[in-house]
């Protein structure tokens, strides 16, 4: 059976989400899967971005990440999806992009993806568990499988034990917790149901 095929898929606007994706990458290949980290595209205006200079650094700096398409959902066996909290909810650069899944879905090339979710807010109490639920509201619309981490891993627990995913707290010195142990984890249980499904659909 071929490998997994993995898409990372983030929207970050200082950074935090875009090394949690970097940390997801990383321990989905030591699973052996092959893995695409892609960024969805930013949407906010060019003069809100200039008052925030470390968004626009980040921007900066992470502008040969490329950018997520339809194509790329197509291709994945399993996604794993990071970002911010807004308000509790997603961030409305993710929402426009998993509005844009419409055709997609219709044909039925979602379904079966194997999905999991991480996220960020300012406190540990900001949002992180509704914007995860929101997150998985599309993906059982989509027809997917939400590989979450639970509790299965003592890992978890010193990250804070979210059951729907890896989320973390971020002031402006950084992550308050280190979470990089439960989102290689998370990663690599994803790339583990994933080949389940896999192994399931070519028997």
């Amino acid at each position: 059976m071929s490998q997994v095929q993995l898409a990372v898929i983030y929207y970050s606007a200082t950074g935090t989400n875009y090394q949690l994706a970097q940390w997801a990458a990383e321990g989905a290949k030591q699973t052996g899967a092959e893995v695409k980290v892609l960024k969805i595209k930013e949407l906010a205006p060019p003069e809100a971005i200039a008052q925030n200079p470390a968004w626009q650094a980040h921007i900066e700096a992470t502008k040969d990440v490329p950018e997520v398409s339809l194509a790329d959902l197509e291709w994945a066996d399993a996604i794993i999806f990071s970002m911010p909290t807004r308000y509790g909810n997603l961030p409305g650069q993710l929402k426009e992009f998993l509005d844009s899944t419409g055709g997609l879905w219709y044909q039925g090339k979602l379904a079966n993806k194997v999905v999991s979710g991480m996220t960020s807010a300012q406190n540990p109490h900001g949002g992180q568990e509704s914007t995860l639920l929101a997150l998985y509201n599309t993906m059982y619309h989509w027809g997917a499988i939400v590989a979450a981490p639970g509790y299965t891993d003592p890992v978890l627990f010193a990250a804070g034990g979210n059951p729907y995913g890896t989320s973390v707290a971020v002031d402006r010195e950084g992550m308050k917790t280190d979470v990089r142990d439960a989102v290689v984890y998370q990663a690599q249980r994803t790339v583990t149901v994933a080949t389940w499904v896999k192994q399931g659909l070519n028997a």
